[in-house]
């Protein structure tokens, strides 16, 4: 599948404000599964952009803005193909990971961070929520997970937030909805409560949405299992991830991988608004010469 992604960022001032470095985290994360055929970032107004590569293996854009303006936008235009489908194991015993995993040594020192929990207050009320879910099978970590996730999916209501910021495993427990943000961190810290190192992953979501024009960023969770690797689970839609999820970040914490973070200097009314669409179109393919005008399948 080749598809092509625009995401179109706007934030709207009262009068010109001056902008401060942005950290942009929207290049989708290459791999055997994955190539980047082009990546157009159009900025307004004018910057300058430096690329880094965080801890995580992200790659980031640092920019500097150059002149006040009374609005910010960022459009980032990518063309991308999937090269090879999401590996499913079978389920004979050579691929049962048990509960919790028993990671190498050599692997045992990165793992343990990612097993760490980020909302240590919280460590409690996920833990007494986890015992109150139908027990997990000790010999198959995978297939606790994907119950997990698809429990998180029917029990918690999904809500779009407008607001800033993540809420915290027992605000999305003790409300009972969330977005995408908020689901995919309760995943993560239950996977964390139960030995599992785990992630958070931003990125995008192809789907009736984004082909519509009518979708925004999207958010799951990501799991490390001694041979599996790392695997996807998006408790919005409560299954394993798919070709449809394009990762751009993964991070400890869910601030790590913000598509769009930074700050302005103006007064407190200035700020008017933010809008965030995201389209998806799948593209012809154009043959093993990769040449030639792109044009969207009808």
């Amino acid at each position: 599948m080749r598809l092509h992604i625009e995401h179109v960022t706007r934030y709207g001032y009262a009068r010109p404000v001056t902008f401060h470095r942005h950290r942009l985290v929207l290049r989708p994360r290459e791999g055997h599964d994955l190539r980047v055929e082009r990546m157009a970032l159009t900025l307004t107004p004018a910057s300058t952009v430096e690329w880094v590569r965080d801890v995580f293996g992200n790659s980031i854009a640092l920019v500097d803005w150059l002149e006040p303006a009374d609005a910010l936008t960022i459009v980032n235009d990518v063309v991308l193909e999937r090269l090879t489908p999401i590996p499913t194991p079978s389920r004979d015993e050579s691929w049962r990971v048990p509960l919790p995993p028993h990671y190498d040594p050599l692997e045992s020192g990165v793992t343990a961070v990612y097993a760490q929990s980020t909302y240590l207050d919280d460590v409690p009320t996920v833990q007494t929520w986890l015992k109150g879910q139908p027990p997990a099978d000790p010999l198959d970590a995978e297939g606790a997970m994907r119950a997990l996730c698809e429990r998180i999916h029917t029990t918690i209501a999904y809500q779009r937030r407008a607001e800033k910021g993540t809420q915290s495993p027992a605000q999305t427990l003790a409300l009972g909805t969330g977005s995408c943000r908020d689901m995919a961190t309760l995943l993560m810290e239950a996977a964390r409560a139960w030995g599992i190192a785990a992630r958070f992953a931003s990125g995008y979501l192809h789907g009736r949405a984004s082909l519509a024009a009518a979708a925004s960023t999207h958010a799951w969770a990501e799991v490390y299992l001694p041979l599996l690797g790392w695997r996807g689970l998006d408790p919005t839609l409560g299954d394993v991830t798919g070709a449809n999820h394009i990762v751009t970040g993964v991070s400890t914490h869910p601030r790590g991988v913000m598509p769009v973070s930074g700050t302005f200097t103006g007064a407190p009314g200035d700020h008017l608004g933010l809008t965030v669409t995201v389209k998806t179109t799948v593209l012809d393919d154009p043959g093993p010469t990769r040449t030639g005008v792109l044009q969207p399948t009808v």
